[in-house]
């Protein structure tokens, strides 16, 4: 099997889980999120946009439920040996495939957690899924059962968590190596992806973020590409990947000479990001993250400007999103934890003046405080 990890990882996992399981009162949950198959199994796989279903018990059995052609997926990524295929047909009933699965395990009757907030369990496939199970077993929303609990990264999983900061550097000098006037972003983005995958990492889990001009003011990928000019501003959020787990950085970077205006926005993203990283300790709740970071940015007349949220959990994430729990906004009371893994981003977009200025990173938490995945210093970048 093509395992990342030890068995006994695997299994410290899954005890941890079915405790958990127990202490809510369930005999079992049913997966729908992909992040919590790798986590529990190493299954690794894009299939999760069909219907597929991984069923723990409390007494630590798995079953998984695909399509064939992740069998060998699962076989060759995974611990996992009991794997049933539902069947491609007209007419198909995955949902239906499942009870008999779970009908099979002995569990008519019992009381079953599921991830119905998942990418992996579509409205359309969650009705059937509904349908299937009523009368034959209750089920309750598990949503976040094993995201808290994979939020905790352990110390194999802080090596992968390093080597991907590490590749969030080796992009970032690719970038910078390419930029400046006349430079296709294409290019840029070429060379950024080329430094990761050299490096042994993967893909990420959503498109790496690339704009200048009015774009450098977008917060999200968008197809084509533009020519950076003479005096321009380039917005870059990216990520190293390796076995999945992230490490992010976002910067603009000023193609040029600074003006004043950018000047002072990344001034206050600084001074942001030094009162968030005084919050990034272990006993600090998420929301105190997002409150530091706001109150600098509107004591410098940034209110407008800024977002509501400023950064959220990094671990191994699958596509459409490397963004994870929990995120940073105002009232979340999610306590950090030593050993969980942030990114913090301060990102100001002044629509009138048509000015970006962001400035990212992402932390360990530490014992004695925030451990920063990346070497290089939150500086202003004019090439």
């Amino acid at each position: 099997m093509a395992l990342h990890f030890e068995r006994c990882e695997y299994d410290a996992r899954i005890a941890k889980v079915t405790t958990a399981m127990v202490d809510a009162g369930l005999d079992g949950l049913l997966m729908f999120h992909q992040e919590s198959m790798y986590y529990l199994t190493g299954y690794d796989t894009f299939g999760f946009c069909f219907f597929q279903c991984l069923y723990l018990g409390a007494d630590g059995r798995l079953a998984l439920l695909t399509r064939a052609p992740d069998l060998r997926q699962a076989r060759h990524t995974s611990i996992i040996e009991d794997i049933r295929i539902w069947t491609d047909e007209a007419g198909a009933n995955p949902a239906g495939q499942l009870r008999d699965m779970l009908k099979s395990l002995g569990v008519k009757g019992k009381r079953l957690g599921i991830e119905s907030n998942s990418y992996g369990l579509t409205h359309f496939n969650g009705r059937a899924v509904d349908a299937a199970l009523a009368g034959f077993c209750a089920t309750e929303d598990a949503n976040d059962l094993v995201s808290v609990i994979r939020c905790v990264k352990s110390k194999a999983e802080l090596v992968f968590v390093r080597r991907a900061g590490e590749l969030a550097d080796a992009a970032l000098i690719a970038a910078l190596e390419v930029a400046g006037a006349g430079v296709d972003e294409g290019d840029i983005l070429a060379a950024q992806q080329a430094a990761i995958f050299a490096g042994g990492g993967d893909y990420p889990g959503n498109e790496f973020i690339i704009g200048s001009g009015r774009d450098a003011l977008l917060c999200r990928y968008k197809a084509g590409r533009r020519v950076l000019s003479d005096n321009d501003q380039l917005t870059l959020e990216f990520a190293g990947v390796y076995r999945h787990y992230h490490a992010a950085m976002m910067r603009t970077v000023i193609i040029g000479k600074a003006n004043e205006r950018q000047q002072a926005m990344f001034a206050a993203c600084n001074e942001a990001l030094l009162a968030v990283e005084d919050q990034l300790r272990a006993g600090r709740t998420a929301g105190d993250v997002f409150d530091a970071h706001a109150r600098v940015m509107d004591a410098n007349g940034m209110k407008e400007h800024r977002l509501n949220a400023c950064g959220y959990a990094q671990g191994a994430k699958f596509t459409p999103s490397w963004m994870d729990y929990p995120m940073f906004y105002h009232g979340n009371g999610q306590v950090l934890q030593k050993n969980m893994v942030f990114f913090a981003h301060m990102i100001l977009m002044d629509s009138e003046s048509e000015t970006a200025m962001t400035l990212g990173r992402s932390y360990i938490i530490g014992e004695d405080g925030p451990q920063c995945l990346s070497r290089f210093e939150p500086e202003l970048i004019e090439i």
